[in-house]
């Protein structure tokens, strides 16, 4: 079938998948992709590594220019890359590209998900032998010593598990948030339990709580997205036909999801002085005590949230496009309500 004939079928405009929006929509949306990856990247290897990062290449205040140079390179990579991709796929569908997008985003919040959980029981059941004084006959004096250092709990404990998250993310196909909104629930009764049967509280058992609710709002937003369930002030929406909510859709994917996530990336996560940096270059723990050590890890939530939602941003704009062109294949989402 020729490329004309299919764009009738499909009752897309004259231009079929050819068409020069498709084309600069497409091209925006990889790289917008590309470059939300590259700048966390480039945050750690400027964090981290003590990289001299970018802008050292325009002020020119760093003897090492040449990692300057690597680091600027990847974000012209991220640049030329999806121009290429684009140019090499011209009839690819923009339905196409928005699912592929979803999936990268899935398997970030699948492999958090995964990773909070590890890391939630693991660290609450260190914590609690920390309380009861159990630790040292479990892990011997100088490890439970260690344990009680976020410095070493961090790097040793928690890291591990993320990747052993990140393995789970590959292995496992659901999301997981499923999981953890049942985990909250039933931290949160045990602690009921355990207070006013037992009276028994320790800190640790609202930091688990509140470790995986963090979880639990942030990285479930970009599938909420996905599904449409967001709440919206719907007073003129409602009524809009498909072409002019895709049209709507696609203005607030710009002006509104983008900007929120990378005010999130400049003022967070911008240097070493950055809150969000800070928080976890520091191994800032909260002041409870024999709580967990998880609170800078609630600061990286945020990069985690921001991330997913700009790819999901990223998607959600070419199905915009996609229905304000009239396309076919429309998705219907699962979440038919605002939550």
């Amino acid at each position: 079938m020729s490329a004309a004939t299919d764009s009738d079928a499909v009752g897309m405009d004259t231009y079929g998948y050819y068409s020069p929006l498709v084309g600069r929509v497409r091209i925006f949306g990889w790289i917008m992709v590309a470059t939300t990856m590259i700048y966390v990247v480039n945050n750690y290897l400027n964090v981290w590594l003590e990289f001299p990062g970018v802008v050292a290449l325009i002020t020119g205040d760093s003897q090492n220019l040449a990692l300057s140079l690597l680091q600027a390179l990847l974000y012209l990579g991220g640049i030329l890359g999806p121009v290429y991709f684009v140019l090499r796929t011209k009839d690819r569908r923009l339905r196409a590209d928005a699912m592929a997008m979803a999936s990268i985003t899935n398997f970030i919040i699948r492999a958090a998900f995964w990773a909070v959980v590890f890391i939630g029981v693991v660290d609450a059941a260190i914590s609690f032998l920390r309380v009861e004084g159990l630790l040292a006959a479990v892990v011997g004096e100088q490890l439970a010593t260690d344990l009680g250092r976020s410095r070493f709990r961090g790097p040793f404990v928690h890291v591990p598990l993320i990747l052993l998250g990140i393995l789970f993310a590959i292995r496992t196909k659901t999301l997981g948030f499923q999981w953890l909104a049942l985990l909250v629930v039933v931290a949160e009764l045990f602690i009921v339990i355990s207070r006013f049967v037992f009276s028994y509280e320790q800190a640790f058992q609202g930091d688990l709580v509140r470790f995986w609710y963090g979880a639990l709002f942030l990285f479930a937003s970009a599938y909420t997205l996905f599904e449409d369930g967001h709440v919206r002030v719907d007073v003129l929406y409602a009524g809009f036909d498909s072409t002019t909510k895709g049209f709507v859709n696609a203005i607030g994917c710009i002006v509104l999801g983008f900007t929120l996530c990378w005010t999130i990336f400049v003022y967070g996560a911008w240097d070493k002085a950055s809150i969000i940096n800070s928080s976890i270059l520091n191994y800032e723990v909260s002041q409870s005590g024999f709580g967990m050590y998880v609170k800078y890890w609630m600061a990286g939530f945020l990069i985690v949230f921001a991330v997913s939602m700009s790819i999901q941003f990223c998607s959600y704009l070419l199905e915009s496009i996609a229905d304000y062109r009239k396309d076919a294949g429309k998705r219907e989402a699962v979440i038919t309500g605002a939550h």
